[in-house]
């Protein structure tokens, strides 16, 4: 029986190779939840048992289940009728079995129904789910939801959505975009107001609103009149229907099995969430961690399905008395296809740890308010840990989802002409993958998000502590090209801060954010290298391919390349 876990040597590779032995701990309450709760580990080696058992049946449910349904699912799409949206059929089967399953509430508390998993288990659910079905993902990837509700909430309210959101009766839709605030989210305008007994109303229109029609909508919305940025913005949940009008659904290019929507918001009752003012700066901000990881777990999926699918087609499709695959263009292909893969696996779960350790620590913190050293102590780890993902998610995002449209390029193009037709799944692979470098922050924006950690070199000392390090032998020249790598960074970052022109380091702010991503991934991969030998072919072809790639970046940022934007206007306006 095929199994998207299990016959996955790459997955079962990582998941061995996790260290979450103080993140466990954390979420279990040192496994004192096992007094309370039956199903609860009581130590670490059985959570992991008991994490790997719950992606086996992910694995079981996304190949056998979800991924035979996939065609049908794009063909038969969404619809909108008389106000009411209703998925495709093979929609409704899947997420019917996951809830049966219980895996709508992978990381809800075991209080309110959830299986209090770590969020580094859920993205690899996230990344096998796309695999089968990307669309899906924007519906099963959506418990982040219900997890804001959890950390920001007050008791109430967690008590009166997180239970349904446990069982699948719930789903949720992050309701931030509008017509004229797309990544600019400050520019929020749809209005939050109170009655006079202090009742919170909405009205306004929010647009392309993924699974807008979900049961439980995150709202952001200005709630301070006469403001114009982001500190007048607060968070609010509220239910759809009544109040709540779906005035059109997107006719999109890809993942037609989740709906985008455009909400009108009539006087909508809802609740504030939190504290009033910190609806963007705090809250969103927090939820786009997580949003943002499970995009780029969702580009993962995409890109593993569209090697399957290309290396499948090569060794099938016969052409000049032999295969396609032995053809050295088709099967250089499939090989950079395949390190990209790896390398990109090791990048989305060494980051997925650094999310899970700095969301841990901070509800640590929370707790040890007042208690002296204790507090100052997890308080100083935190901003260390917060440092760290506020660098990764950006740069895997960033990385990931890239990748996964030129995999999905190369797949379609490995295919030739057949691969153009609809009775191949890559040609929907193609269409799915083109919206994950787009939503929840454009490739541009997370560039931006970067820029500052890399130019301020966060990693200074960790790359110093890798550097310091004896690798196993025959790994010398990759230690030696990572240290060239490293140098060209720092070339190309003094240089740039030397113009003193911020016009000019948001330009180059790409080329180093590239420079600096080679290095996280080289030393990634040169670790897993040491751990397993059949590594050692990834790392080698990763680092030696971004060395080159490297000295391109350079030779772009010093080579006066950019000296034509600086004044795009006059090339563009004034090209007559």
């Amino acid at each position: 029986m095929p199994n998207f876990f299990l016959d996955n040597s790459d997955l079962s590779f990582h998941f061995k190779k996790f260290d979450l032995r103080n993140i466990v701990a954390l979420a279990e309450d040192d496994y004192a939840q096992a007094k309370e709760f039956p199903d609860a580990p009581v130590n670490y080696d059985d959570a992991m048992e008991n994490y790997k058992k719950v992606l086996e049946i992910v694995g079981d449910l996304a190949a056998s289940r979800i991924g035979p349904r996939t065609a049908s699912v794009d063909l038969e799409g969404v619809k909108l009728e008389d106000g009411s949206v209703s998925y495709a059929s093979g929609t409704q089967k899947s997420l019917h079995e996951l809830a049966q399953a219980d895996l709508m509430g992978m990381v809800l508390p075991r209080k309110y129904g959830g299986l209090n998993f770590p969020f580094t288990i859920y993205i690899m659910a996230i990344e096998i789910i796309s695999r089968a079905d990307a669309s899906l993902m924007n519906l099963f990837g959506l418990q982040d939801i219900g997890d804001t509700i959890r950390k920001f909430g007050n008791e109430r309210q967690r008590e009166e959505f997180l239970p349904k959101f446990s069982t699948g009766e719930y789903t949720g839709a992050m309701a931030l975009t509008e017509p004229d605030a797309g990544s600019d989210l400050q520019s929020v305008k749809l209005q939050a107001y109170q009655n006079q007994d202090g009742a919170w109303f909405l009205r306004g229109v929010k647009r392309f609103i993924t699974n807008g029609n979900g049961q439980v909508l995150l709202v952001l919305a200005r709630s301070e009149a006469g403001t114009k940025d982001g500190r007048g913005l607060s968070l609010f949940v509220c239910k759809s229907g009544g109040s709540v009008k779906v005035r059109r659904i997107e006719n999109k290019l890809g993942i037609h099995g989740s709906p985008t929507c455009e909400l009108q918001f009539n006087d909508t009752p809802a609740q504030l969430i939190g504290s009033r003012k910190f609806g963007l700066i705090k809250y969103v901000l927090d939820l786009m961690y997580r949003a943002r990881m499970g995009v780029s777990a969702q580009a993962l999926g995409i890109s593993q399905a569209a090697y399957e699918e290309a290396l499948r087609y090569a060794r099938d499709r016969v052409q000049f008395g032999k295969a396609i695959y032995a053809l050295p263009a088709v099967s250089n292909m499939l090989i950079e296809m395949r390190v990209a893969l790896e390398t990109n696996r090791s990048l989305l779960y060494h980051t997925a740890q650094a999310v899970d350790r700095k969301e841990k620590v901070e509800e640590l913190v929370e707790k040890l308010k007042g208690e002296g050293k204790s507090f100052a102590e997890q308080n100083s780890e935190l901003k260390q840990a917060t440092k760290l993902a506020n660098l990764l998610t950006p740069v895997t995002k960033y990385v990931l989802t890239e990748s996964a449209n030129r995999m999905a390029y190369d797949a379609l193009q490995i295919h030739g002409g057949t691969g153009y037709m609809k009775e191949f799944r890559v040609e929907r692979l193609a269409r799915d993958a083109r919206i994950t470098n787009i939503y929840e922050g454009t490739s541009q924006m997370q560039i931006v998000a970067a820029a500052g950690n890399v130019m301020n070199d966060i990693l200074k000392e960790d790359f110093d502590a890798k550097e310091a390090r004896t690798y196993r032998s025959g790994f010398d020249k990759l230690v030696e090209c990572l240290k060239e790598i490293r140098s060209l960074f720092y070339d190309a970052l003094k240089y740039v801060l030397e113009k003193k022109d911020t016009t000019f380091q948001d330009i180059a702010a790409k080329d180093l954010v590239e420079l600096y991503s080679y290095l996280i991934i080289g030393y990634l991969v040169l670790d897993d290298a040491e751990v397993d030998q059949r590594k050692a072919f990834i790392a080698n072809r990763y680092i030696l391919n971004a060395l080159a790639k490297a000295r391109g970046n350079v030779e772009a940022i010093k080579s006066g390349v950019f000296s034509d934007i600086l004044h795009a206007d006059k090339i563009l306006l004034n090209h007559d």
